[in-house]
């Protein structure tokens, strides 16, 4: 069931949801294909609409997934982080905490997504790229604001893609490497409550530029 949410309250509380995410009740497939179809009215370049979609259940492949993941992000999350005096640094150690707790529990997630896009942009040029991504990625934000707005959530995670995990991802899901990249690795569940709040950004005035840098 969908909330009684405007578009402004989905845009602004679509949030990356982890310690929040609810490992105990599962996720409808057609609620899934609901929140897709809509994603799927997401522009694409050339229409060539490339897209794949791998949602993963079977509890033996999301942990396999997540030994992927959970290597990379422990490398990562040990590393120092960058010092900001702001709205960034305020929330620094929360967001570390959040992202360590969805490493050591993605398993439990009741749904599992990798987003597919055909071809491979490796060590193109930026403009070949942005434009591979762009072809994808507002399908993927889009497939994200559905889940929203029907209370669910998920987090936009890509450590799995580090190394050789792109690759270890493909063979356990029997995706073709050679013509497929993914997106990333999307946790899905309901989230515990629905309260979800803006987030604490930079000023729009200290990020903007007119006519010029």
């Amino acid at each position: 069931m969908a909330l009684n949410l405007s578009v402004d309250d989905v845009l602004t509380t679509t949030r990356s949801v982890r310690k929040r995410l609810d490992l105990e009740k599962p996720v409808p497939r057609e609620v899934l294909m609901e929140c897709l179809e809509l994603a799927l009215q997401a522009p694409t370049g050339s229409n060539a609409q490339g897209w794949q979609w791998v949602f993963v259940e079977d509890p033996d492949t999301k942990k396999a997934l997540a030994d992927i993941y959970r290597v990379n992000a422990d490398a990562y999350l040990d590393r120092p982080r960058p010092s900001y005096d702001d709205v960034r640094g305020e929330r620094m150690d929360r967001v570390k905490s959040s992202a360590r707790y969805l490493s050591e529990h993605f398993h439990e997630v009741p749904v599992l997504l990798v987003p597919c896009l055909e071809g491979r942009p490796d060590n193109q040029p930026a403009g070949v790229t942005a434009s591979f991504w762009g072809s994808l990625l507002p399908a993927v934000w889009s497939f994200m604001l559905a889940l929203r707005s029907r209370g669910l959530g998920s987090a936009w995670t890509t450590l799995h893609l580090v190394g050789d995990g792109e690759q270890r991802a493909a063979e356990v899901l029997g995706i073709p490497f050679d013509r497929y990249s993914q997106a990333g690795l999307f946790p899905i569940a309901y989230t515990k409550g629905t309260d979800f709040r803006p987030a604490k950004r930079l000023p729009a005035e200290q990020v903007v530029h007119w006519n010029r840098w």
